[in-house]
């Protein structure tokens, strides 16, 4: 056990991560030239294009130090991005060290410190990594002092390296040696395992990795996962090179892999405990929750007789994600399709882009929202997804909806913009620091329902990329929230509906009835469109009928035979618009998605 080392790689998205990681399997011979490619623990073809990674990887690594011990290195990669921060939680509790690698072209952002304040949360060596020392708009100086502020360091310990030409990659690894402690953990115990990650392989069902804390698993042990209670035999053990390579038994401090044959992803969940039926441990290790999607959608086929396929589509990106959530619903306007719970935004790109990859699935997506909790008269509580959802007023005693605490870091010169930004979006300014000169960190509490729009976006946009953005829910707070419906000629559209702020609700209304008169084609009869909060009408548009000159055949003569004729087309047009049905062509759904 002494010689075994388990780290991790924390950094923001594009800070040089994966690379930095290519190096560190090169120099411990982990891979030969033939297999070695540039990223090569982001193997799903979106992770290449988008340069982020979406799965945590392991690998393990066998090193010589330059004292001659011979050190098993295991790598828990982590994925960047603030939507899968729970996976990289269950990855850092599975270590003893972090490599912080820090972009000495862009210094510290966000998600870097927020992804720092786990590992220290659970105890971590951290080991400071400057990474693209070799670029010339390098700020070396600079982005150390940012560092030693930041994590109280001494300048001696931050490494200077470079992931492109290799540089101080032999620093590196050293350091992991040296400053990182090894497992701690009992051989003699009961068997205590965290997982970490699971893949879906169409052979073998789920495989799990787990990192062992106490005990050792052999295989073809009768094993049991803790929190969901399910039980199965170990088919198979082994540790993580780049392929899988079978092992007898994984002992205390390693980082495996199980297959067992699982065909159902709800008996593997992230952060659960893997113990012995013949000798359980007494508790599961701490830290284990249900992830719980933040944002749902409505995802519909283009072609409606794809809904069976859509399904089966649904259901093995679930294999390979198990955060990902769906349930059967229907639309008048759209048809059958299904509402999904992400865990954000890039999350819910991320799944339509592999719906249309992998499963050639074209789809429509709906506006997307966050879950209400809605308190009844009558003293109740609900969770409402979908505003079609939503109890009738009378019934409503309070509506709540989820909070976020927004950390942005931004070049002072765009403050001013970000804090309008923000405050345009319903956020409170908690407070403002300064990192150094021109780099500033504020923080708002905000609601989640504003951000899930457009934000992302705009921040980007305002800063001219600069600044970097992060979050984490805070819970719930009462808000006054209104359902804005659309009527066309009284009837409401369900899929247009939605929950809107009160103070929010006059104007967007007013846009909405805009937008869809250009949009619906004219009829033989007028349509009225219109914004409805309850019973009452805030606003209205019409779409004037198609007409025919009935009046064209009076020449001159008495008013009374225009009239009658007018009348008796006026009472056609009645009975037209009693039996006629307003169809809302597709464009206008994807138009009051990009609504601004």
């Amino acid at each position: 056990m002494k010689n075994i080392r388990n780290f991790c790689i924390i950094a923001h998205i594009d800070h040089g991560k994966s690379t930095l990681a290519d190096r560190l399997l090169e120099k411990t011979n982990t891979l030969n030239q033939r297999e070695m490619q540039a990223q090569v623990l982001d193997d799903m073809e979106l992770e290449r294009e988008k340069g982020i990674t979406i799965k945590s990887h392991a690998i393990q690594m066998a090193y010589t130090a330059r004292d001659g011990g011979q050190y098993t290195l295991n790598l828990i990669d982590t994925p960047g991005h603030v939507d899968f921060s729970y996976e990289v939680s269950r990855a850092i509790a599975s270590c003893e060290g972090a490599l912080l690698v820090v972009d000495a072209t862009q210094g510290i952002q966000a998600q870097t410190i927020s992804n720092l304040y786990l590992a220290v949360g659970n105890d971590l060596e951290i080991i400071p990594v400057l990474n693209k020392i070799d670029m010339d708009s390098a700020m070396i100086d600079e982005v150390k002092d940012q560092v030693i502020d930041l994590i109280g360091c001494r300048e001696e310990d931050i490494l200077l390296a470079s992931g492109k030409t290799g540089a101080g990659v032999e620093e590196v690894l050293e350091a992991i040696v040296t400053r990182i402690p090894a497992p701690k953990g009992d051989p003699e115990a009961p068997l205590q395992a965290l997982i970490f990650d699971s893949v879906f392989n169409s052979f073998r069902g789920i495989i799990a990795y787990f990192r062992v804390f106490n005990g050792s698993i052999r295989k073809g042990e009768h094993v049991k996962f803790f929190n969901t209670g399910s039980e199965y035999d170990a088919d198979e053990v082994g540790v993580l090179k780049l392929k899988m390579a079978p092992r007898d038994v994984i002992r205390t401090g390693d980082v495996g892999y199980i297959c067992s044959g699982i065909k159902t992803s709800s008996d593997v969940k992230v952060g659960d405990t893997i113990t012995s039926v013949a000798a359980p441990c007494r508790e599961a290790i701490a830290g284990f929750e249900d992830v719980k999607p933040m944002v749902f959608a409505g995802v519909y086929p283009v072609e409606a007789d794809r809904y069976e396929d859509l399904r089966a589509s649904l259901e093995k990106l679930k294999l390979n994600d198990a955060s990902l959530t769906f349930e059967p619903e229907s639309s008048l306007a759209l048809g059958f399709g299904f509402r999904c719970g992400f865990l954000g935004l890039l999350h819910m790109e991320i799944i339509q882009e592999r719906l249309y990859r992998e499963f050639d699935m074209d789809v429509i997506t709906t506006v997307p929202n966050v879950s209400y909790r809605v308190t009844t008269t009558l003293g109740e509580e609900l969770e409402v997804h979908n505003p079609s959802g939503l109890p009738e007023v009378t019934k409503i005693a309070r509506i709540e909806e989820p909070y976020i605490e927004a950390q942005i870091i931004t070049k002072a010169e765009f403050l001013g913009n970000v804090i309008k930004l923000c405050i345009d979006k319903r956020g409170t300014l908690k407070n403002q620091n300064y990192i150094t000169q021109d780099r500033v960190e504020v923080n708002f509490d905000m609601p989640l329902s504003e951000i899930v729009f457009d934000f992302y976006d705009k921040l980007k946009s305002i800063s001219k990329g600069y600044a970097s953005f992060d979050y984490h829910r805070t819970g719930f707070q009462p808000s006054r929230l209104v359902k804005l419906d659309v009527l066309l000629n009284s009837e409401p559209v369900d899929a247009l509906s939605s929950l809107i702020y009160a103070d929010h609700a006059y104007d967007f209304g007013r846009k909405m009835c805009e937008k869809l008169k250009e949009l619906i084609p004219r009829q033989q009869f007028d349509i009225a469109i219109q914004a409805a909060i309850g019973a009452k009408i805030i606003a209205r548009e019409t779409v004037k009928a198609v007409r025919k000159d009935v009046t064209a055949k009076c020449y001159g003569g008495d008013i009374s035979r225009k009239r009658k004729l007018l009348e008796k087309q006026k009472k056609g047009k009645k009975r037209m618009r009693q039996i006629g049905n307003v169809e809302v062509p597709q464009s206008a759904f994807l138009a009051v998605l990009k609504m601004d």
